[in-house]
């Protein structure tokens, strides 16, 4: 579907269940052959830290996908008030478990707990939400590393609704280092036009109007109201906020829904492809962990293949 115009009877909703329900199957097949193989299934950890509302109920979905696949899910919850030390403590000894596949730690942390008590301390074999460094790094240069899953499932949304991304002109707004640049990186690789936009940019509407499809994920609900976009825009909204006891998105729908010509819902769209994509991380994770421990090291292996060279060099 090309963004051209707002659909006679509404936008097209990009609705992230079916997509997840096909990543799911083919998890739950390889969940099963794992369990066949190793007499266990894959684990994933997750590290809640206080009880901010938007994140428990994403923590929470991702428990409910873990047993809709297989795969042992563990909740491990701390005060919003436990030090950094005891932080640690809890990310080393996941770490050691060989029945943890995978970790993943709530975001944002309480303030007085720094991003690199996680950093510093998390295995990169069992970052399966691409924080760490090194998988940041295989990111950036475009080998095979986990990927940060929200950023990773909005591409893969995108993609698998048949949104073309080559050549387009994007706009991500957001520039956290777990979606707004991991998902700028990625539409990249898709050989998109990207630019990103952020609490600095200055007339963030002149942005939004040049853009064919526009990635929002700051946090803030409705930011991006209808009056900014360009008719016809796809729009992926990755917001996930509390408004009322209602979930609700960074992008004002009703205003949007007028203007654009396929928008994602809140909730149902990027969430499900998120939830379903981690799993997928957590499996190969576990794949991985068991050749390292038999001695089989796969090589850094580059992602897709490069754009081809125009004359001059240019790309």
């Amino acid at each position: 579907m090309s963004p051209t115009a707002t659909p006679p009877n509404g936008p097209r909703l990009l609705a992230g269940a079916p997509i997840a329900a096909e990543i799911r199957s083919r998890v739950a097949a390889d969940v099963e052959a794992f369990r066949s193989q190793h007499g266990h299934p894959p684990g994933l950890a997750i590290v809640m830290v206080g009880a901010d509302a938007p994140s428990a109920v994403y923590l929470r979905q991702i428990l409910r996908s873990c047993r809709s696949v297989g795969i042992e899910g563990r909740l491990v919850e701390l005060s919003g008030r436990v030090s950094i030390a005891r932080l640690r403590r809890e990310i080393t000894a996941l770490n050691a478990d060989s029945l943890v596949s995978g970790i993943i730690v709530q975001m944002p942390l309480p303030r007085h707990l720094p991003l690199s008590a996680v950093i510093d301390t998390l295995d990169p074999a069992k970052d399966v939400d691409g924080l760490h460094p090194l998988n940041a790094g295989l990111l950036t240069l475009g080998y095979e590393g986990f990927l940060p899953t929200t950023a990773h499932a909005a591409v893969e949304l995108l993609k698998r609704s048949g949104i073309p991304l080559e050549g387009r002109r994007v706009v991500v707004v957001g520039r956290s280092n777990v979606v707004g640049k991991p998902a700028a990186l990625l539409l990249l690789r898709e050989h998109a036009t990207v630019t990103i936009c952020h609490s600095r940019t200055r007339d963030l509407a002149a942005h939004l109007r040049e853009a064919e499809v526009v990635v929002v994920a700051v946090g803030r609900p409705g930011l991006v109201t209808g009056d900014m976009l360009r008719p016809g825009a796809v729009v992926v909204d990755i917001g996930i906020n509390v408004v009322d006891g209602a979930l609700v998105g960074d992008v004002d729908y009703p205003s949007a829904s007028r203007v654009v010509s396929a928008i994602t819902p809140v909730p149902g769209g990027v969430g499900p492809v998120t939830n379903a994509l981690l799993m997928s991380h957590v499996v190969r994770a576990a794949q991985t962990q068991v050749a390292a421990a038999a001695g089989r090291r796969a090589p850094l292996t580059p992602v897709g293949k490069p754009a081809r060279p125009r004359a001059g060099g240019s790309r």
